[in-house]
Formats: C-alpha cells, sequence, structure tokens
C-alpha cells in the first residue's frame, strides 16, 4: 500500500506538470493562430491508450510516461515528421509567424512552469503557512559526523552565515553548505571562527546518504521522554523527564555525548547521575552490549520551538514569488555542482524511483504540493537549457536567428533534433541507470 501512494503521488504530479508545461505551449500557439495538431500526455509511439479530437486538435494520453508533447504545425520536433516541412509554408504554421512570436511560444512551457510553482507556493503560504525551527534558535550549536569534523567543523559550533547569506530555517543549512560551497562562519564558545570546505568534502557527501544524514544534527540535551519496559533505565529507576547530568562520576549534558559514553560502557553497568524535579541522583543503569539503555530522548521541538508565520492572501503572493525565485537559484547551483568534475556530483544523478522516493508513504497534501513546486521549477529550468530537442535548443536557434537575420536550415534543424534526442535519452538511460545499480546494490 505505502508502494502504491508514491506511485499515485508521483504520478498525479507528473501528471500535471507535463499538461501545464504543454498547455503553455497550447495557449501561445493558439493566441498566434499557430496550428497543433496533437496535444499528448505521455508519448504514444505505436498506439495511444486514449484519443479523441476537438477541431484541429488530437488530444490523447499515450503508455509511455516520459513526459508529453504538443505537435505544432510548421516545425521540426521530437515527433521527427518532416514532411511537411518539404512543402510550401502555410499561414497557420508555426515557421511562417514572426521569431518573436515563435520564441514565446516556445517558452511558453516553461513559464507556465514556473507560474504553476508560484501558485502552489502562494497557495501553500496562503494555507499553512511557514513553520521551522529558526538555525539562529539552535543555542546548542551542531554535533557533527566524522566527515564534518575533518571538514572543520567542532561539535558545538553555532552556523552565523553561509559566504554571506545567513539562513533561517536550520534544515537549509546543510544544503546551502552543499550548494553554495561558501567558506561557513561560525560561533565556537567565545570565538567567531572560518570554516573553508575543501571540494574533496563536498564530494564525498554528495556520494554518501549516510553522511548526508548524519552530517551535522542540531545539539540537544539528554531528557527522557519515555522509558522501554525491558532494559537498563527501567531496572535502574530512569523516569520521564529525568534530565542526563553525568555517568560514572563524569559530567556531561548532551545527547551525543552520552551516546558515546554508552558506546565506550557498553555490557556494563554504570553510575547515572540525573536530576528529577530539581533534585540529584545516582542510578545503576546496566547498558547492554549494543550500547543502548532503553529511553528514548525528547524531540528537537520540546527544545527549540518551531517558529510559525501566517500569510494573508495578498501576502502570499509575494511570498509564492520569493519561494520560486529561492528555488529556481538554488537549483542552478545544483546544475553547477553536477558539470563540475570536482565534486562528481553527477554520478548521484537519478532517475524516476530517485524522484518517486521523495514523495511520502501516505497521502499528505502539504508534502504533496511543495514537491510538485519543486518539480515544476525542475522542469522548467532542465527544459530551457540550450539542448537541441528541449524548448531551449529551439530559443537558442532563435535567437542566433534574431541576431544574424537567417533562420537555420530544415536540414540543419533535423540533424540538431536528432542530437539532441540521442543526448536526452543517454541522460535518461543514465539516471534511471544509476537507480537500477542503486537498488541492487543498496546495503
Amino acid at each position: 500500500m505505502d508502494l502504491f501512494i508514491k506511485i499515485a503521488m508521483f504520478v498525479t504530479s507528473l501528471s500535471l506538470l507535463i499538461l501545464v508545461h504543454e498547455l503553455g505551449h497550447f495557449l501561445t500557439a493558439r493566441m498566434f493562430g499557430v496550428r497543433v495538431e496533437k496535444f499528448y500526455l505521455f508519448f504514444n509511439p505505436w498506439f495511444s491508450l486514449a484519443k479523441f479530437r476537438i477541431g484541429e486538435t488530437e488530444f490523447g494520453i499515450g503508455w509511455l510516461p516520459l513526459g508529453g508533447y504538443c505537435k505544432i504545425s510548421g516545425m521540426i520536433d521530437e515527433s521527427m515528421d518532416t514532411e511537411q516541412m518539404k512543402e510550401p509554408p502555410k499561414p497557420y504554421e508555426f515557421r511562417s509567424k514572426p521569431a518573436w512570436q515563435r520564441l514565446i511560444i516556445m517558452t511558453g512551457g516553461v513559464i507556465m512552469n514556473v507560474v504553476l510553482a508560484v501558485a502552489i507556493y502562494a497557495g501553500m503560504s496562503y494555507k499553512w503557512g511557514d513553520r521551522y525551527i529558526a538555525n539562529d534558535d539552535l543555542r546548542y550549536g551542531y554535533v557533527f559526523s566524522e566527515l564534518g569534523h575533518e571538514a572543520g567543523f567542532r561539535d558545538g559550533d553555532r552556523v552565523l552565515l553561509i559566504g554571506e547569506r545567513q539562513v533561517g530555517d536550520f534544515l537549509n543549512v546543510p544544503i546551502q553548505i552543499v550548494l553554495d560551497r561558501a567558506p561557513v562562519t561560525v560561533a565556537r564558545g567565545d570565538e567567531t571562527v572560518v570554516v573553508d570546505i575543501a571540494p574533496d568534502i563536498i564530494a564525498r557527501l554528495l556520494k554518501s546518504n549516510d553522511e548526508q544524514r548524519g552530517f551535522m544534527i542540531p545539539r540537544t540535551p539528554f531528557v527522557v521522554a519515555g522509558v522501554m519496559e525491558s532494559g537498563g533505565a527501567a531496572t535502574g529507576g530512569v523516569m520521564a523527564g529525568d534530565s542526563l547530568v553525568a555517568i560514572n562520576g563524569v559530567p556531561m549534558m548532551f545527547f551525543d555525548e552520552f551516546r558515546r559514553a554508552f558506546a565506550e560502557h557498553r555490557g556494563t553497568t554504570a553510575e547515572l547521575e540525573v536530576v528529577r524535579k530539581g533534585d540529584y541522583l545516582t542510578l545503576p543503569v546496566e547498558i547492554s552490549d549494543e550500547g543502548k539503555i532503553g529511553v528514548e530522548p525528547y524531540s528537537l521541538i520540546r527544545f527549540f520551538p518551531a517558529q510559525t508565520h501566517q500569510y494573508g492572501l495578498l501576502a502570499s503572493v509575494p511570498m509564492g514569488f520569493s519561494k520560486a525565485g529561492s528555488e529556481i537559484r538554488d537549483f542552478w547551483k545544483q546544475l553547477g555542482l553536477i558539470v563540475s568534475p570536482q565534486t562528481e556530483a553527477y554520478k548521484s544523478l537519478g532517475g524516476f524511483i530517485t524522484i518517486g522516493s521523495i514523495f511520502p508513504t501516505t497521502w499528505n497534501w502539504r508534502a504533496f504540493w511543495s514537491i510538485t513546486a519543486f518539480l515544476s521549477i525542475m522542469l522548467a529550468i532542465i527544459n530551457i537549457l540550450p539542448i537541441p530537442a528541449l524548448d531551449g535548443g529551439h530559443v537558442m536557434f532563435l535567437f542566433w536567428e534574431v541576431v544574424t537575420g537567417r533562420k537555420p536550415s530544415d536540414k540543419f534543424m533535423e540533424y540538431a533534433q536528432i542530437t539532441g534526442l540521442i543526448l536526452v535519452f543517454a541522460l535518461i538511460l543514465y539516471a534511471n541507470g544509476n537507480d537500477i545499480y542503486r537498488l541492487f546494490t543498496r546495503g
């Protein structure tokens, strides 16, 4: 059932994004009197799952979910229908229109995807507002993995700036460290320290999901939220609400410190000092061979209350533009990581399995719209890249026509389209091949 929900959310999101993108091409084409021969959700080689005709346009659903298409008369596109190009241009064809109109038609899909993202972010701001734990509120700083220590961080560091930027939501701190690849200014005790992160650290961070999860975690005191019935804590007398402050006479305060101490003393009985309603108690607690005592610590939200910002209808619109702009900026940085040979981020590229896995296992509208908005930005940026067969490839040739006053020949456009399709399908195969490789080598 969990897998079914993931698949259902992914297919619904993908279908919406494709329909909106192709609708951008359709509406702009019709606005300038250009005939649209076909409008399809998903590709339909050999046969269609469903189709019907309205006026001059055939609408349908294909069986191959690699995208969709809007077949516009008088242009060489992914359908590779070159026969119509051998006939004299007709007034309703794409090639008969001025360059500026053709430019608007080719960017219509990208514009619609950006508009969709803005609308979703605005709607989410109005419906749910913003709720997050502020990075500035993490007064105990972060705990870092071994890789984080290699990068130059120390447990307890409080992140002040990434480059010249402050980060609001603490969840965005590791993301911005990777994307910005800029010096990180931290408060370390009474000092301010600048940590320069080497490119190989970023590369190793991108390669390992485990490193990404544990690279930096907010530091918290160890306060017991619950005690398991079977375990050293229960038999030793530890109770919910107890604050752990020492083990075997060694004072400590934070969850990460006790976790390391439990690992060092596994398989033994330790003297655990706790504070209970202002009283200090020393309890004999048996530590398992796995370094556990059988307690559940308080969650992050207990120590650092989340900040909530609600937006009215008018205020939600600029927030939609702001969030979409941030996502556009950050995704461009992600593309920079992918093409950088130093980070080797291209090895972490994923296809449909990777994208589908980011959806939750229960239907959650907030998560659905958030992911859909991000994917809409991603689709817009990828499509505007100057690669033949993508919208950006057509835009590139249109700019060439505007600058030089000469239109590329139909034969050149045909070869360019073939080259672009080969590149695009090679990228799709590579990304999904990575997914399959990781699926069978996981663990």
